[in-house]
């Protein structure tokens, strides 16, 4: 079987990578040349744990291929997934430009039945203009040549990406016809064998579960994020009401840490785009709606704690950073607390330096040397008045305290991650705070 996936950001390059593992055809479409150039020199041009040996060995297989021009490829596949970005407009919806010209090209070239399927995360309601932007490229060119739109939302985790492609716990797919679902079923077959979970729908509601997933797992780690704030004001542990409420089977222990808010491609575009397409039905989110509030909210409290910390006055302090990525096992930046820790720092004037085991070279890109870079954890807090963790990374989780503590100026750390033992550090003469507990 041979497919095509336009697009090689995240979505489109594991998914690539992970379909040629199992014996099919990929060929990765991207029009940057220059990503599509060092892909083919075995360069990965982002992070992501197993990715790079996946890709080589299927390259070398021969079962991955990679060009920047879908025409190449189009007459010989049976599926195109379409995982190219849908970045957020000013007014929080989903910029589709991308989507549809993938559809026009897709219906300037056809020359035979072929599925377009959408991967990239979309509005319900895109198929629908992606239909008719390929129909309207087949009138142009008045050809009648059967075809059908479909929808494959992927619900990867960012740093465990390849393990839940290849064993995922569902497949969502929306079709229109048996046709095209027996040829989504022909591709994902060996990837479930043992326990054929794909969901077969219509393909408004495919379109609708992706965003209903991630505006819940926002929902969750908002709502937990303004009970850990609570807990502080009253004198409760967050972590005690964690545990307390996480083995209610009716809710579960997933995704009710507190910490400084949620970042990441995922759950803040979508959230936005959830409630845009709700505005433009005429409905106000308003729990989604706060959802994206409280979350906004909760990227300033690592910086709020250490403004208490040293009494308002933070111009000409040290601070260290450990963490710039929004979450372990990826170099993604976007939305990451980390930004806005950083910028708010450098506004009251302190002095920030930085590390991350696989970020810095994003942080580089995004912010300059408006910081200082440490080449570890340990050189960051020399000589600084403070430690602040943004992401919890495991090499961040049992550090030398003593060593620290010599090398540190001062000797506050405010844990944005809910990491450590406050009373181990308070022992050793840090001044430790944390999300939820005073």
């Amino acid at each position: 079987m041979k497919i095509a996936i336009v697009g090689t950001g995240y979505v489109g390059l594991v998914s690539g990578a992970c379909f040629s593992e199992m014996g099919i055809d990929v060929t990765c479409v991207d029009i940057d040349e220059q990503k599509i150039a060092r892909l083919l020199e075995g360069e990965i041009p982002i992070y992501e744990p197993g990715l790079e040996e996946l890709v080589k060995r299927n390259v070398d297989a021969g079962r991955l291929h990679f060009t920047t021009d879908l025409t190449t490829c189009l007459d010989d596949v049976e599926v195109v997934f379409s995982a190219v970005g849908t970045p957020p407009d000013e007014d929080g919806s989903a910029d589709l430009k991308y989507v549809l010209e993938v559809a026009r090209t897709f219906g300037r070239n056809i020359k035979k039945y072929t599925i377009l399927v959408t991967k990239s995360t979309v509005p319900v309601g895109t198929a629908k203009k992606v239909k008719a932007a390929i129909l309207e490229e087949l009138d142009k060119r008045g050809e009648n040549i059967d075809f059908e739109v479909a929808s494959n939302p992927e619900f990867l985790k960012e740093g465990a990406a390849i393990k839940d492609f290849m064993s995922p716990d569902r497949v969502v797919v929306g079709v229109e016809s048996e046709r095209a679902q027996k040829v989504m079923t022909k591709l994902y077959r060996p990837f479930l064998m043992n326990n054929f979970r794909v969901y077969f729908m219509d393909v408004p509601s495919a379109e609708m579960t992706k965003y209903a997933a991630n505006a819940m797992l926002a929902t969750r780690i908002s709502f937990m994020n303004d009970i850990a704030n609570l807990c502080e004001l009253v004198g409760a542990n967050v972590d005690n009401v964690r545990k307390g409420i996480g083995t209610d089977d009716r809710i579960g222990k997933r995704f009710l840490y507190a910490g400084c808010g949620y970042g990441g491609s995922c759950f803040p575009k979508d959230v936005k785009a959830l409630v845009h397409t709700g505005l433009e039905n005429g409905y106000h989110l308003r729990v989604i709606e706060a959802v994206e509030e409280v979350n906004e909210r909760q990227k300033y409290i690592v910086f709020e704690k250490l403004i208490k910390a040293f009494d308002g006055g933070l111009k000409g302090k040290k601070i260290a950073i450990w963490g710039l990525a929004f979450k372990p096992e990826t170099d993604d930046m976007r939305e990451a607390p980390a930004l806005v820790i950083i910028d708010e720092l450098l506004k009251a004037g302190a002095e920030v330096v930085v590390y991350d085991p696989v970020a810095m070279d994003e942080c580089r890109r995004r912010i300059g040397d408006a910081v200082t870079y440490a080449k570890d954890m340990y050189e960051a807090v020399i000589d600084a008045d403070a430690i602040a963790i943004v992401t919890e990374w495991k090499l961040f989780r049992m550090p030398s305290w003593a060593i620290i503590r010599k090398a540190m100026c001062g000797n506050v750390v405010v844990d944005g991650r809910n990491i450590y033992d406050g009373e181990e550090l308070k022992e050793l003469g840090f001044k430790y705070s944390r999300i939820g507990q005073k």
